[in-house]
């Protein structure tokens, strides 16, 4: 399998640039924040900025969707202590923005972008917007109930050039746990409900780093 050059967008963890990594990709992740742990494969700036570089496959992992999702579409119609109508209509217009100049990137041949479901302001504002390829759940790629897979969080992926992914996991759903959606309130609330899932960023990896490197044989 030919080595890719991997952008991750908007992801501190590291989860998903691991994944790439042990599989001998060329991977780097990218926030305006450090990375949680120490590591040479992270670059701290805009994702605006680094994605011009020289990328086979870029996958933007939760780019900030507060204004974005559905969970907090009512924000917008009556703004939460201490903020105005104006600064929330302002926040979607940023993350609309956000969302498009990464989804029509020209230059980079594989592109995906996960996001919880939107609302439809969300979409309206969106650049050559297409309904998301698919929405995963991450009990889906899970092998064990006590592991960290064995979650339910809806997540969306919207897909250029790359396949959906398949489940990889064993179990059905039954005993998945509700963690990320009952994370107390508090500053690392916002950490704890982005958090990315070991097991879809090792499918990631696998499928769509097949997938790619077989688009550059071809090419």
């Amino acid at each position: 399998m030919k080595q890719l050059k991997v952008l991750i967008g908007c992801e501190t963890s590291g989860v998903v640039r691991e994944a790439f990594l042990a599989l001998g990709h060329d991977a780097w992740s990218c926030d305006l924040l450090p990375s949680d742990t120490p590591t040479n494969r992270h670059i701290q700036g805009d994702i605006l900025d680094v994605m011009q570089g020289d990328w086979d496959l870029m996958a933007v992992m939760h780019p900030p969707c507060t204004r974005l999702c559905n969970s907090g579409v009512r924000w917008l119609s009556k703004a939460p202590t201490g903020r105005s109508l104006q600064d929330m209509w302002s926040e979607l217009d940023d993350g609309a923005a956000l969302f498009s100049a990464v989804w029509n990137v020209p230059h980079i041949p594989c592109v995906a972008v996960e996001n919880p479901v939107m609302h439809k302001h969300a979409k309206e504002r969106i650049q050559n917007y297409h309904p998301p390829a698919q929405t995963v759940q991450p009990w889906q790629f899970a092998t064990d109930p006590n592991g960290p897979d064995n979650e339910r969080k809806r997540t969306c992926f919207w897909l250029r050039n790359l396949p959906p992914l398949a489940a990889t996991g064993t179990l059905d759903g039954s005993t998945a746990r509700d963690s990320v959606h009952k994370a107390s309130p508090g500053a690392e609330r916002w950490k704890m409900r982005s958090k990315f899932f070991p097991g879809i960023a090792a499918a990631m990896a696998g499928q769509w780093g097949s997938h790619a490197s077989r688009m550059e044989r071809v090419a």
